[in-house]
């Protein structure tokens, strides 16, 4: 009797951890630093926003499902100082919100100090973006779509802050393409801070892509680190994190 009730528990076990493989709404996280994740808890506040769930998982750097935590984006942003982004506290809003998603699979492929030019179709950022991508839906789960996060370092130049927008509408399409998902929703943030004096064109040409299923998501106001022009804090990480889920629910894609 005691065996057949352990056989039983294993059976559904392995019945709900296969069922919520096939049910897993994943987020690609791509762009560059803020996306990564720059934050630290200096004071070891330990805000709930960022506290492990069962139910977030994360695709980590060997291509397995694993539970979320941050670095998210270790061993993915190789050499640079990953910290806390985005990801998880727009993953804990989502399941605060809408406890109806199941779980969610984060997929970070963001790398720091990038322009849009490196995640040109053929370049390396751009190639393994793909393959995460691809990779991470075949393990189980569907893509909902693309968080993208990135734009400071284009403001550097006049040049690359007027090609800024023709550049991310070729980027999106040719993702959507790559992955064979024409419609993908993709959620651009809309700068917050920047390294150069161009950063309102930047902010511009991010609000006025005119794709389908592509929605602007305005970081204004959100919190910079002390000392910092371009990273967002914990706290910005947070309200980053909060606006990305609102938006999400909202447009209900």
């Amino acid at each position: 009797m005691g065996e057949n009730l352990s056989f039983l528990a294993i059976y559904f076990l392995l019945l709900s951890l296969l069922s919520a493989n096939e049910d897993k709404s994943i987020f690609i996280l791509a762009g560059q630093s803020n996306m990564s994740g720059r934050a630290r808890d200096y004071n070891n506040t330990k805000p709930p926003e960022f506290h492990p769930n069962p139910q977030i998982l994360m695709f980590d750097a060997n291509q397995r499902w694993v539970m979320a935590k941050d670095p998210l984006h270790l061993g993915i942003d190789v050499g640079r100082p990953v910290g806390f982004g985005p990801g998880i506290p727009f993953a804990n809003a989502l399941l605060e919100w809408d406890p109806c998603i199941g779980t969610i699979g984060l997929v970070p492929c963001a790398h720091g100090e990038t322009f849009l030019s490196d995640w040109s179709k053929g370049t390396p950022d751009y190639n393994q973006l793909v393959m995460r991508a691809n990779a991470s839906s075949e393990a189980g789960g569907r893509i909902r779509a693309m968080l993208w996060y990135q734009g400071e370092n284009d403001s550097l130049t006049r040049q690359n802050a007027q090609l800024y927008g023709g550049r991310l509408e070729k980027f999106i399409t040719d993702f959507r393409a790559d992955i064979g998902m024409p419609d993908l929703p993709v959620f651009v943030v809309v700068l917050a801070s920047g390294l150069g004096k161009y950063k309102d064109m930047i902010r511009e040409a991010q609000m006025g892509i005119k794709l389908r299923n592509v929605i602007s998501v305005d970081g204004k106001g959100a919190e910079v680190k002390p000392l910092d022009v371009v990273h967002i804090s914990l706290a910005g990480a947070i309200d980053i994190g909060k606006r990305l889920a609102s938006a999400f629910l909202y447009a209900n894609l």
